[in-house]
């Protein structure tokens, strides 16, 4: 068995407000709205939910899948970046926030003759969540390796667990 290296993500810090406790999907606030103004099983008869919903989950599919670990001295994000580069990666941590931002860019170009063929494909994303403890920022790792990022951000003092006896 070979090990590879694994390459290093810088991991850019900035000073922001506390955020709210939960971060809201902007299709969340649709859903609600459209709820609101027109009730379920309308579209029903025309059969136009189902392409509309499989084109909305389309667009949710482009962020990244995340596993978020909570252990004792340390929070671990993985994240599922396929096809993206280091030097395309950007990951700012902002009071309890973190946001992975990435972005792919594919072009291929074929001639023969009088033949021309050229597909360009590209993507980005952006993905913030909440991260359920203080961590300290200063000494967060970042490490990409065959198309998964892992995060590692060390939890302050205060937010380490502690278990408390009953007397």
């Amino acid at each position: 068995m070979t090990t590879q290296s694994k390459s290093e993500v810088p991991v850019k810090v900035s000073k922001a407000e506390t955020m709210p406790a939960r971060v809201v999907s902007p299709f969340e606030e649709f859903d609600r709205f459209f709820e609101q103004l027109v009730p379920r099983g309308w579209l029903q008869p025309w059969r136009w939910e189902r392409p509309l919903m499989a084109e909305l989950s389309a667009l949710e599919s482009r962020m990244p899948r995340l596993d978020v670990i909570d252990r004792d001295d340390e929070v671990v994000i993985k994240a599922e970046v396929p096809g993206v580069k280091k030097e395309d990666i950007h990951i700012t941590v902002a009071g309890n926030r973190m946001t992975i931002k990435g972005e792919t860019r594919h072009e291929e170009k074929e001639e023969k003759g009088d033949y021309y063929r050229c597909e360009i494909s590209q993507g980005a994303f952006s993905r913030s969540i909440m991260l359920p403890a203080d961590v300290d920022d200063t000494k967060a790792k970042a490490e990409l390796h065959e198309g998964m990022l892992e995060i590692t951000l060390p939890k302050v003092e205060q937010a380490k667990k502690r278990d408390i006896k009953i007397q």
